[in-house]
């Protein structure tokens, strides 16, 4: 036997004495300075190899430096944001502003900006991600420093840095909020060791060796003893027996005698046991293929102590998940393939799968399910992937991809459309082994160690959700979104393959097609929901009300104490005994911090240590300095429990207790799946569709670029011959943008692979269809309703929006099974509670729903008055009833943005025109039956476009100022937001006006009415006083406009005059002529009324005196050489192309209706009112007898009761021809 004969050799050395190693100062074991090395506020992790920022930019250095020889140290980039990582001296004083690399002795590499600092700053290697490792290098010999990023050099950095007497170099980092990295000083072996370089910290040599020894003479053991039919086995928890020569088990006792201890040290399993069974399964074929590894932990749990195979397997399985996180993409997947095959066959054993869901894999098991996307797509080998590149070359006017092609284009395209599948057939590969991974942690059959793997997983995944949705405002503690989409659909894949499989065993079960969350669930309290809003509002207040409901539907009784102790401020007592058996949180200056991070950073271990340059003086090396103070995060109830609690038994319905009489009795599928399902659920609402729309912009940035592309070349093309210089300009341009569509569209066939592909829509239409059934079901409970968890109704909506504006036109929603009917039940369930009174209005849902379809019960909720709701939604969707109708209102882009880039067309004012004259038509009939809520609609909106647009006025007023200053300014891009987004409502608000005026006239026009005629005067006041800001030239609005800042692209004069004029030609062409009258009178009445201002329409300048009354300019078409884009330099209606010629001649219709009514105006100022001075006297205040226009005293009644002049309570209002108006007013 090898290892006959070498107990002595085996014995561990005695620990040499701490001796200093040439060239390096400090402790042998080497980590990030806790105590003094630091600046700003930072959490770090227990084994202080962690790191995450929490202030500006924060700085810390290492415990050890070095002053002579070559060394080197790894960074483990876990985010891919702001940092400078390098080298300094002791020397250098960091702030909030100025980290490592700002100062004359500090040295760093930005990935994020691709430069090198020294002071000053200049370009430099390439740009990281995260998941990358940069190997930081010092040459103290040459003095020079020099970066790699993953193994690959990127030259040297620095050469002739300072060296000498005092001078040494610490590790260092600085790093802005929320950015987090780990560092591998030697504890670990390095993932790219330099030759000629020292990692920092000495690695156990002699333990390498004996451990390579140990292990070898197991291997020896077992594959000279044992033979494929003997195993171990274990007969009960104490006793263990061994078939086969008992020579064989007492040999291995005594290797493991020396061998365990060796196995609890992570440098130890990461470079010997890990690399072991990696090797093992290098040959290929099924994870089945190879027993050894199930003999190994076999023997594991058989001949080491529990606590050495538990640090073990932790050390194991973290150097799993650190080498699959940190592993480069390769063309064939390669790294990620073989430690996902590995992961699974250590997963295969059951005693150790259990330990590991336990106590180790939450929550970190998320990053076994992720694959990165790659940044620099040459080496993930994606060029020899996909050789052939393809992006659209065709567009219209508005920017829409064609779908004309030529037959090279379509042999491209084609070419492209192959590499993509291939690249989809290796990424699937990945795929299976984790959903592997995911059925064996859900096999709810392998009871005979305990108990089985899915009820663990399961308590883990509620307390998993619950961290998620408890931490919305502390973005570090969150799993990240781009781990939790990949997550979902390995989720949902191995889900349905149990579901399907409980089918086929139970064919009276629930296929998963039809599968559905049993509303039970939602009020019988063996779910926790944590604090997440219901529909009715909180559960508490929930219990209370309807706890007869739940009595005679459900047959579930409310224990009165249970209600009180439900309560939010009774949670201090629930919390007091539990909060003080969780470990501590991180802490700063006496006071406790929820988690700091969910996955704090690559090292994986918990952050719990906060580190602040103000506590530095109070704070000790390894503990904290006070008890944390109680968080207010309810413990779960349901984590402890049992198969019999979830999937119940002898008459105990388990989950599904209180199934109410109209829930069918019938199994949907196992119980344990439900909750899982709900779970699937939940995790899409936290994160994952905001994912899948921030990923969306890599498609944007294909599209924006090939925009670019073609109009470069149809430059090119137009390029005359004796402009060279030009020419090569747009040729480097042209490159430019070929290039980077060469890089987009390849990283675009990965994020479609990976997200956007038909298997994932099918993932998110199933989950659609679930929250679809789910809510029916629910909503057949009657008031029990209320249960439901609020975001049931988000996901149905949401996911919707996701397959409808993120996966088309890649893939077509009218291809998905079952599509049509589908949208038709979501339909159906928006109208039906659109306004539910089971349905409390939280801010979300009530925003959400303000987007359903409705009809004639939603117009009228539509058309309440805009005051204390969500009125720029509503009015957005009023907008979108009308947009397609209304005057030039027929386009998606506006006409002066066509040949820009194309913007995000999910914008409410970059949607199609679609307009529904159905519910036009209810609007119409709502307006013209009900006086009072027409009068209170109007006079909203009225309100509401006043207010927006003089923000606007004041807004480009202040940014008129800034942009006329001399010295150099800068506007900021938030006020030019706000700015944009003002003049977006205002067009709206008249779009709804063009659209009432145009449905229901007589409400402005019909003044028998008794607020028309005041309806009329007001929007008259407000038409004149947009068209006075807009038309005049060289005006406020004309200069800001020609600024054409970044961020105001949409504010210029056609959206704008364009409604205007839709609202001028309603009233004044056509209606009938009285009204017409009407209105041509109250606009000539009104005192900022002018002529000219309508005339700029036309692009008409002003008439001389005699024309103002009546002009007699002849009519102008389109395409006469006065109506010529060159000789025009303002605004003109001919010159726009979405404005017909049948337009113009309406607008010049409209000019002329003035005439007639420009006779009647009167012209002696005693007949004029005293208050406006611009309509006649008509009215006559009692008792007073003071007299004013009608506008005027119904406008004054609506707010005060007082006489204008003298302050006497006015009793009656009488016309001058003694009609009373208004009498019998209250004192």
């Amino acid at each position: 036997l090898p290892c006959h004969n070498t107990t002595a050799w085996l014995k561990p050395c005695p620990r040499p004495p701490d001796q200093p190693v040439d060239g390096c100062l400090g402790p042998l074991t080497v980590v990030l300075d806790h105590t003094s090395g630091f600046e700003g506020l930072l959490f770090v992790d227990d084994d202080l190899l962690g790191v995450i920022g929490h202030s500006n930019f924060s700085s810390i250095r290492a415990t050890t430096c070095v002053y002579r020889g070559k060394w080197a140290y790894e960074v483990l980039i876990s985010s891919q944001g702001l940092m400078q990582i390098g080298w300094c001296t002791l020397n250098c004083r960091f702030n909030q502003e100025e980290g490592v690399g700002d100062t004359p002795d500090s040295y760093a590499y930005d990935g994020n900006r691709v430069r090198k600092w020294n002071v000053t700053t200049t370009n430099y290697g390439k740009s990281w991600a995260a998941g990358d490792i940069v190997s930081c290098l010092i040459d103290l010999d040459e003095g020079t420093i020099t970066f790699c990023l993953n193994g690959q050099s990127l030259g040297t950095a620095f050469s002739n840095i300072k060296m000498g007497p005092g001078v040494a170099y610490f590790p260092a980092i600085s790093l802005s909020f929320k950015e987090s990295v780990a560092f591998n000083f030697g504890s670990r072996p390095l993932r790219y060791p330099v030759e000629g370089y020292l990692p920092l910290q000495n690695p156990p040599t002699a333990d390498l060796l004996r451990a390579h020894k140990l292990l070898g003479y197991i291997k020896t053991v077992l594959s000279t003893t044992l033979d494929t039919q003997e195993k171990v086995l274990e007969k009960d928890s104490a006793c263990w027996s061994l078939h086969g020569e008992p020579t064989t088990l007492v040999t291995l006792a005594h290797i493991f005698n020396y061998f365990a201890p060796l196995m609890c040290k992570v440098y130890l399993v990461e470079d010997v046991l890990m690399n072991f069974l990696l090797g093992i399964l290098e040959g290929g074929g099924s994870v089945d293929e190879h027993p050894l590894i199930q003999q190994l932990l076999d023997l594991f749990w058989l001949l080491m102590e529990d606590y050495e195979v538990n640090e073990c397997l932790k050390q194991l399985m973290m150097s799993l998940l650190r080498a699959y996180r940190f592993s480069p993409i390769i063309p064939d997947l390669g790294f990620q393939i073989h430690y996902l095959r590995l992961t699974t066959a250590i997963l295969r054993h059951e005693k150790s799968r259990k330990y590991l869901l336990s106590n180790v894999l939450y929550p970190f098991i998320v990053v076994f399910f992720y694959i990165k996307t790659p940044l620099r797509v040459k080496e993930a080998g994606l060029e020899e992937l996909i050789p052939t590149t393809w992006w659209p070359t065709r567009f219209d006017k508005e920017g829409k991809e064609s779908k004309d092609e030529s037959a090279e284009e379509r042999l491209r395209r084609r070419a492209y459309e192959r590499g993509c599948q291939r690249l989809k057939k290796r990424i699937e590969v990945v795929e299976e082994l984790q959903v592997q991974i995911l059925k064996l942690m859900l096999n709810n059959k392998d009871k005979g160690t305990g108990e089985a793997s899915r009820y663990i997983f399961l308590n883990k995944f509620r307390k998993f959700l619950q961290e998620n949705a408890s931490n919305r405002g502390h973005p570090t503690a969150l799993c990240p979104p781009e781990y939790m989409v990949c997550f979902l659909h390995r989720l949902i894949t191995a889900v349905r393959s149990y579901w399907d499989e409980g089918k086929m065993r139970n064919p009276g079960c629930v296929s998963s097609d039809e599968a559905y969350v049993p509303p039970q669930l939602f009020y019988n309290g063996k779910v926790d929901y944590f604090d997440l809003q219901r529909l009715g509002g909180l559960l508490s207040h929930l219990k209370k009300t309807l706890k007869d409901d739940l009595a005679s539907k459900a047959n579930i009784l409310m224990d009165p104490a249970e209600i009180q102790a439900t309560s939010m401020d009774d949670l201090d007592e629930e919390e007091e005994s539990g909060s003080a058996q969780r470990p501590f949180g991180a802490v700063a200056m006496g006071g406790a911090l929820a988690r700091p991070s969910w996955l704090s950073s690559p090292t994986l271990g918990r952050a719990n240590r906060f580190l602040s340059t103000a506590a530095v003086s109070l704070m000790t090396p390894r503990r904290p300095l006070a008890p944390p103070e109680k968080v207010k995060v309810r413990t779960l109830a349901v984590e402890q429990r049992t198969e019999e609690d979830i999937e119940g038994s002898h008459g105990n319905d388990g989950l599904l207790l209180g199934r109410p009489l109209e829930e069918p009795d019938h199994p949907i599928t196992e119980k344990s799946l439900l909750e899982i399902l709900d779970g699937i659920v939940m995790m899409y609402n936290l994160s994952v569709h905001q994912q899948l729309g921030k990923m969306v912009v890599v498609s944007d940035d294909v599209h924006e670029y090939a925009v670019a592309l073609k109009d470069t070349e149809e430059k090119i093309a137009r390029c005359p011959a004796r402009r060279p210089d030009i020419l090569e300009e747009l040729q480097k341009s042209q490159k430019v943008f070929a290039e980077k569509l060469n890089h987009l569209s390849r990283r675009l066939a990965w994020i479609n692979a990976t997200i956007y592909c038909k298997d994932k829509m099918l993932d998110v239409y199933w989950l659609l269809r679930v929250c679809i059934l789910t809510i029916q079901h629910a909503d057949n409970t009657g008031t029990l309703f209320a249960f439901a968890p609020e975001f049931y109704l988000n996901v149905a909506m949401n996911s919707y929006s996701s397959l409808k504006n993120y996966f088309s036109p890649s893939n077509c929603m009218d291809q998905l099974p079952g599509y049509e009917d589908t949208l038709t039940q979501l339909a159906a369930i928006l109208a039906k509670h659109f306004a539910d009174p089971r349905i409390v209005g939280t801010g979300d849902i009530t925003e959400s729903l303000c987007l359903s379809p409705r009809r004639v019960s939603m117009m009228r909720n539509l058309l309440a008055p805009y005051e204390q709701r969500p009125w720029a939604q509503t009015n957005w969707i009023l907008v979108r009833l009308w947009r397609g109708c209304g005057f030039g209102y027929r386009y998606t882009r506006l006409p002066h943005l066509l040949k820009t880039k194309p913007e995000d067309t999910n914008l409410p004012s970059l949607q199609k025109p679609c307009p529904s004259l159905l519910l036009q038509r209810h609007m119409a009939e709502l307006l013209s039956l009900d006086k009072d809520m027409a009068a209170s609609f109007l006079n909203s909106v009225l309100n509401q476009l006043n207010w927006a647009f003089s923000e606007f006025i004041g807004m480009i007023q202040e940014i008129q100022q800034a942009a006329e200053r001399p010295e150099r300014n800068f506007v900021d891009t938030r006020q030019l937001k706000v700015c944009a987004t003002c003049f977006d409502l205002s067009v709206s608000l008249l779009r709804v006006l063009e659209m009432t005026v145009t449905l229901v006239p007589q409400i402005f026009l019909d003044w028998t009415r008794p607020s028309a005629e005041l309806l009329l005067r007001r929007l008259a006041q407000l038409l004149n006083q947009v068209l006075n800001r807009v038309t005049a030239e060289r005006n406020l609005f004309d200069r800001v406009v020609n600024l054409r800042l970044p961020g105001l692209e949409s504010v210029d004069h056609y959206p704008i005059l364009v409604a205007v004029t839709g609202i001028l030609v309603r009233i004044l062409v056509d209606c009938e002529r009285q009204g017409v009258s009407r209105a041509a009178s109250v606009l000539l009445s009104d005192p900022c009324f002018q002529l000219h201002s309508i005339q700029h329409l036309l692009g008409e300048g002003e008439t001389s005196p005699a024309a103002a009354v009546l002009p007699q300019t002849p009519a102008v078409h389109p395409g006469d050489p006065a109506a010529a884009p060159a000789e025009r330099k303002h605004f003109s209606l001919h010159a726009c192309e979405y404005i017909s010629l049948a337009g113009c001649l309406l607008v010049r219709r409209s000019v002329c209706s003035f005439g007639p009514s420009a006779r009647q105006l009167p012209t002696s100022e005693e007949d004029l009112c005293p208050i406006c001075y611009a309509h006649s006297i008509s009215a006559v205040f009692k008792p007073c007898s003071h007299k004013s226009c009608k506008a005027c005293i119904n406008q004054h009644l609506m707010n005060n009761k007082d006489c204008f002049f003298c302050k006497a309570t006015i009793t009656g209002v009488e016309d001058y021809s003694k009609n009373t108006i208004f009498t019998h007013f209250a004192p």
